[in-house]
């Protein structure tokens, strides 16, 4: 269990998948061009247990991915046309970070080992703090676990993108360094919604953000995403393993063949260098495919790279 997205410890059949290839998905497609790049940590930043080295080249061809991560409109879309219930409705509960919670009364218990999550009935994707909490439409959705975004990935003819994908897209043409910017946080503005203040205890929101904001915040990278790295961690399509980067293939690498959990990427609001400075193009996290929290999204790229690319979506 990561203390950053803890895991949910459910036991439950997957839900149905939706009827795929039926939905329209609307948000604005970025070309990542084929390349090859050093894929991990260059600067000895991360959490040896997360497996960011050894570095090693990998190769990807070119795809297409969403601008911004899966928002709470798009995925009310997904929802109204397929009566979809996901993994947090179906239990009747999520994990909720204490400071976001609104309804105390719906405390189910705190998660063990990071008592600063809140096991809270009747939060979901259109309630995350709990029920009487609306979700802003152009937010990322968030309380969606890995099984529900594949569904809804099927149902839009959509896939998630690898971990390498997803590392190439995030580095926006920079090799080698930290952050879709460069290599150092600007000291005069504010570059990605972190935490701001003494974690777990008081966030400032200095950023503008206590939880969530919306996908078209800050600056996109040099390839046109908006923010790859902070406001939410984002679900890729790879089983995790801390030592898989000393094996992997340069070709395309699509992760270990199976596990027991998926890789996250990017950090999210929660993120502090007082203890997760994983809000870097390298960082990387896992969680249980059926766990949500409300501080893990996805976005998504073309499952037909030639009509991505054609469409220019």
């Amino acid at each position: 269990m990561s203390c950053c997205t803890p895991s949910s410890g459910r036991s439950s059949a997957v839900s149905p998948m939706p009827a795929p290839g039926v939905g329209v998905h609307a948000i604005e497609q970025v070309a990542v061009p084929a390349q090859t790049y050093a894929m991990g940590d260059a600067h000895g930043d991360g959490v040896p247990g997360d497996g960011e080295r050894p570095v090693h080249e990998v190769r990807v061809p070119a795809f297409t991915i969403d601008a911004t991560s899966v928002t709470v409109a798009d995925f009310r879309a997904f929802v109204d046309a397929t009566g979809f219930r996901t993994d947090a409705e179906r239990y009747g509960w999520s994990a909720v970070f204490h400071l976001a919670l609104t309804d105390p009364d719906r405390v189910a218990g705190r998660l063990h080992g990071t008592p600063w999550w809140l096991g809270v009935e009747g939060a979901d994707w259109a309630h995350p703090g709990g029920p009487s909490d609306t979700a802003a439409d152009d937010h990322p959705v968030v309380h969606v676990s890995w099984d529900d975004a594949r569904a809804y990935c099927a149902w839009a003819n959509r896939r998630l993108p690898s971990e390498a994908e997803w590392e190439a897209a995030a580095r926006g043409g920079l090799p080698s360094r930290r952050y879709p910017w460069g290599d150092e946080l600007p000291a005069e503005r504010h570059a990605l919604n972190i935490w701001q203040g003494e974690f777990p205890l008081a966030n400032t929101g200095a950023d503008g953000w206590i939880t969530t904001a919306p996908v078209r915040s800050f600056e996109p990278n040099g390839y046109g995403l908006w923010q790859p790295v902070g406001n939410v961690w984002e679900w890729v399509a790879d089983w995790f393993s801390p030592t898989y980067y000393a094996q992997s293939p340069v070709e395309d690498p699509r992760g270990p063949a199976e596990g027991a959990a998926k890789v996250i990427r990017g950090g999210s609001y929660l993120c502090h260098d007082s203890y997760c400075n994983r809000y870097r193009n390298a960082a990387r996290s896992s969680n249980t495919p059926d766990s949500s929290t409300g501080n893990t999204g996805f976005r998504t790229v073309a499952e037909n790279l030639g009509e991505g690319l054609a469409l220019g979506r």
